[in-house]
């Protein structure tokens, strides 16, 4: 069982997409990745250009990574911010920037109805609980952030105590930000209807086919190669892994807990009745749904990173950081406590080193690339999908302009650095949480790491 999402996946969503690759093929277009990125890429190049050429390979099956196995956000979220984007920019391409990621949501939306895929979509937005009277001022200036850069009540809100309770019945609550722009989703259902439409479309999957070098032209594995013209790096937490790209990507564990079906009479108390998605203001970040079927659907970050971006099966399960996901769980909702947890999971997300996401074509080696996600993959990873194959049919489209097309993230410090200073980052958040708990002031050394960010 890889998470929650696999363990509830109808049968015929598990069956296998393709087979191992064996021999030397060729393709116009060869994707290194059957997630999100690979599969959105794919699967508009062949609306795009129907009898295309598209080959998709994948180490273990399609969806085996962050696609299958996240919180289910299908949001507008963006990793950089406003500001960020700006500065590789202009402050309009920032807004548009945001405002394409706002569509982005309603895409997914859309391609699912259109297609007929069954992924438990309810858009009921997102509600952040401000929990402390120090959430709560952070919570009131995001949305005057908001303001600044123009966006309205349409795109972000501010809710009072009682707004926030019929909405989201937490303890402790003073207030709320709501934004309207996100759908709970069964994520693993997306990534395999995706899977499975792209090889009706004609495009070949190969699973269980570790790529051991990709270069301008080719993807090589152990048992055959794919010639292309065109090669795309859809590997995003799994990035290091490949050689040439070990600093590209830092892979950082996320991990998340479900409970079992809860009653009717549980989810009166607690709301989410639209199944909104849900966190709150704390700085080391927790994320959770109402999945379709009734369960709590809740993660955090809280792993470390494991030196050398080694990714390991191990590393998906940490007792320690499960046992903290249910205490934060019940502290929310204290009549959960004597309810069960069926499931316990994590994966490993990409992390660029400033936290910025980005795609683009390298046109002089016909290399493309799309990831640095941060853990809000889902809505970006289709922005990315569309503009690498706008990129790749050598089409000028208003995405191909966003400013995050062409960003070139830099590399990770090496080890011992990198270790450290990632390690560091993770508990300077998690013990700002603390110190704002006891002290009631704001944490200077969350502010002072937010730069390491690149905010």
């Amino acid at each position: 069982m890889t998470s929650l999402w696999w363990d509830t996946l109808p049968p015929d969503l598990l069956a296998p997409m393709g087979p191992r690759l064996e021999g030397d093929v060729d393709a116009d277009v060869v994707v290194v990745g059957a997630g999100y990125t690979g599969l959105w890429t794919a699967y508009y190049l062949l609306t795009t250009l129907p009898g295309i050429r598209v080959a998709v390979v994948e180490a273990q099956h399609a969806g085996f990574g962050a696609s299958g196995r996240n919180g289910g956000w299908a949001s507008a979220l963006f990793p950089a911010s406003l500001e960020a984007v700006a500065r590789v920019g202009d402050r309009d391409g920032a807004i548009r920037q945001q405002r394409t990621m706002f569509d982005t949501v309603d895409e997914i939306g859309r391609v699912a109805a259109a297609e007929g895929w069954d992924i438990h979509w309810a858009k009921g937005g997102t509600v952040v609980a401000a929990r402390t009277p120090l959430q709560w001022q952070r919570a009131q200036e995001e949305i005057a952030h908001w303001r600044a850069w123009g966006f309205g009540d349409d795109d972000a809100t501010l809710l009072g105590a009682d707004e926030t309770r019929r909405l989201l019945n937490a303890t402790d609550v003073i207030g709320a930000t709501y934004t309207p722009h996100c759908a709970a989703i069964h994520p693993a259902r997306l990534v395999r209807h995706l899977a499975r439409t792209v090889v009706a479309r004609g495009g070949r999957i190969y699973e269980q086919s570790p790529v051991t070098s990709l270069a301008p032209g080719i993807v090589r594995t152990a048992h055959g190669s794919v010639k292309a013209t065109h090669v795309v790096r859809a590997t995003e937490g799994y990035t290091s892994s490949l050689p040439g790209y070990r600093r590209a990507m830092a892979p950082v564990y996320s991990l998340m807990i479900a409970t079992e079906p809860l009653s009717a009479a549980d989810w009166d108390r607690i709301g989410l009745e639209d199944r909104a998605t849900f966190s709150d203001g704390r700085h080391l970040i927790i994320y959770g749904q109402r999945t379709a079927d009734g369960r709590f659907a809740f993660g955090g970050r809280g792993a470390p990173y494991h030196f050398g971006s080694r990714i390991k099966a191990e590393y998906d399960r940490d007792p320690r950081v499960f046992a903290e996901l249910w205490r934060c769980l019940t502290d929310l909702f204290p009549h959960l406590a004597g309810r069960a947890v069926t499931h316990s999971w994590g994966g490993a997300l990409g992390v660029p080193r400033d936290w910025f996401a980005s795609c683009g074509l390298d046109r002089a080696t016909g290399v493309a690339w799309g990831g640095g996600y941060v853990g809000d993959g889902v809505g970006t990873s289709n922005l990315a999908g569309r503009t690498l194959a706008d990129l790749l049919c050598e089409r000028s489209t208003d995405l191909t302009s966003l400013p995050w097309v062409g960003h070139r993230s830099p590399n990770w410090e090496p080890e011992p650095i990198r270790w450290f200073g990632a390690n560091v980052g993770l508990r300077v958040m998690g013990s700002a949480d603390h110190v704002e708990a006891r002290t009631g002031k704001p944490a200077k050394r969350a502010k002072v790491f937010s730069r390491f960010l690149g905010e």
